[in-house]
């Protein structure tokens, strides 16, 4: 089980002074998160991509590519790419060259994206979003594994003998995670090439994660990739932690209520009961993310989103500080205890590579 940190690099004023970081504080923040996160015990850091306001990340393979200049061993992903609005080609060499700056330290989770006018403002057309999806990623998969391509398609210009530089890191391209909310189609995408689903976990309740993992499973095994449990899943959360429940849920309420993906909605413990967002002790958090894997299954990677809503940077270390030093060490324990016998081990590369030579 791989357990990592995401953060989507929102600009949201801290409820309490009403300060906006600027792009350059929420930058360092992030950098300072994952440096954190890494030395706490966490294995994994992502970053989202936005091109709008109120966000600061719109390039993460910059960001990533810094972070692993000073980190060792934490795995670098995305949170994720948007692989509409990206150019395939540019997807390809950017990320090859990350996966060899960084040792072989990077995998990719790849979305459709979530605001409309950002296809505009990339030439695409936000009604083609599942066709344009399905021949990016198309193009993506074979720029990674094939030399002198010849491709032609719908969305971008014609290829003719291209071959992607630099070639993967040992023959093999980073580990791809097809996320989504709510798209079935997403999650047979990622069945159908053999690849993770990361299911984002945060807004929905736990029904709704549950139907989406057992599709990807049956759909994994429908086109010939193994058993359903041989699936690889990933799946998102959002925790808060303080030693005393009490003063989590009454320090992290008026970030809930600002926060742009919760408030004016249902309040805080409306939202908890609904969803698997968690704010609480430690206790309260393990038991929980234990809980998961009652409706998803052994899965392979749990990412927790550790820094929204204008939270301050000295708040999110903490945060990482509570949860390294309380909650990582129980449920690395427990997961392994629970583990069922041949489910897959979470995708690194040297096990990736192996298995290519085998």
């Amino acid at each position: 089980m791989q357990i990592g940190v995401y953060s989507i690099g929102d600009r949201t004023p801290d409820p309490l002074t009403g300060r906006r970081p600027t792009a350059r504080e929420r930058l360092k923040a992030m950098v300072s998160t994952a440096v954190h996160a890494e030395a706490v015990g966490f294995d994994v850091f992502a970053t989202g991509e936005h091109h709008n306001e109120p966000y600061a990340v719109s390039s993460p393979v910059t960001l990533l590519a810094h972070i692993a200049a000073r980190t060792d061993r934490l795995l670098l992903s995305t949170a994720t790419t948007l692989i509409t609005t990206n150019d395939p080609v540019r997807i390809a060499e950017d990320y090859a060259t990350l996966q060899h700056l960084a040792d072989g330290r990077v995998d990719l989770m790849l979305g459709r994206g979530n605001t409309g006018p950002v296809y505009g403002w990339f030439g695409q057309d936000i009604r083609d979003g599942l066709p344009l999806a399905a021949e990016h990623y198309a193009l993506l998969h074979q720029l990674w594994r094939t030399e002198n391509i010849a491709w032609s398609g719908t969305y971008r210009g014609p290829l003719r003998d291209f071959t992607a530089v630099p070639r993967p890191l040992d023959g093999v391209p980073p580990f791809i995670w097809h996320a989504s909310v709510t798209s079935a189609e997403t999650a047979d995408q990622a069945a159908r090439y053999g690849d993770g689903y990361f299911a984002n976990h945060i807004f929905w309740p736990p029904q709704h994660t549950k139907q989406m993992v057992e599709l990807y499973r049956e759909r994994y095994a429908h086109h010939g990739h193994g058993t359903p449990e041989q699936a690889v899943v990933g799946i998102g959360g959002h925790v808060f932690v303080r030693p005393k429940s009490q003063d989590a849920v009454r320090e992290f309420r008026p970030y809930f209520d600002a926060a742009p993906t919760y408030g004016r909605g249902p309040s805080l413990e409306e939202y908890c009961d609904l969803t698997p967002l968690t704010v609480g002790s430690p206790q309260q958090i393990i038991d929980r993310v234990l809980g998961f894997r009652d409706y998803v299954g052994d899965y392979q990677r749990q990412l927790f989103l550790i820094d929204h809503a204008g939270l301050p940077p000295g708040t999110v270390i903490e945060q990482l500080d509570l949860l390294g030093a309380e909650v990582l060490p129980v449920l690395r324990r427990e997961f392994a205890a629970l583990r069922t016998t041949g489910s897959p081990e979470a995708p690194v590369h040297p096990a990736l590579t192996t298995a290519q030579l085998t």
